[in-house]
């Protein structure tokens, strides 16, 4: 993992920024034993909310999710995902930069 990168998500957690039309992100992240669960030894929760207070959307690895479930094959169980509303599915994490720069392009798209 890019060193840099991670320094750079590390160093977001606790951070809160102001976005146009009230909306705003929240970042926590920061290091942890690896494990089954979270094999990259990162906890990490990127949020947007409303103006409301209502997350929209995040990427987090705070629980577990199912998969869909597949006709033939081993139900794998992951962390890593997305919240897109009401709306869970998995997320592969690559390293800290890749996950900062799909949260903030799916920010922008959500924003557009």
């Amino acid at each position: 993992m890019n060193q840099i990168e991670l320094e750079t998500l590390l160093n977001l957690d606790g951070e809160i920024f102001p976005m146009e039309n009230g909306y705003w992100t929240k970042f926590a992240a920061y290091r942890v034993n690896p494990c089954q669960q979270i094999p990259h030894g990162i906890s990490y929760s990127l949020t947007l909310h409303d103006s409301e207070n209502r997350r929209v959307l995040g990427f987090d690895n705070a629980h577990a999710i199912k998969p869909k479930r597949k006709k033939y094959g081993a139900r794998k169980v992951t962390w890593d995902h997305e919240h897109r509303q009401e709306r869970v599915s998995p997320y592969e994490f690559e390293n800290a930069g890749q996950l900062l720069e799909d949260f903030w392009k799916a920010v922008d798209t959500y924003l557009e």
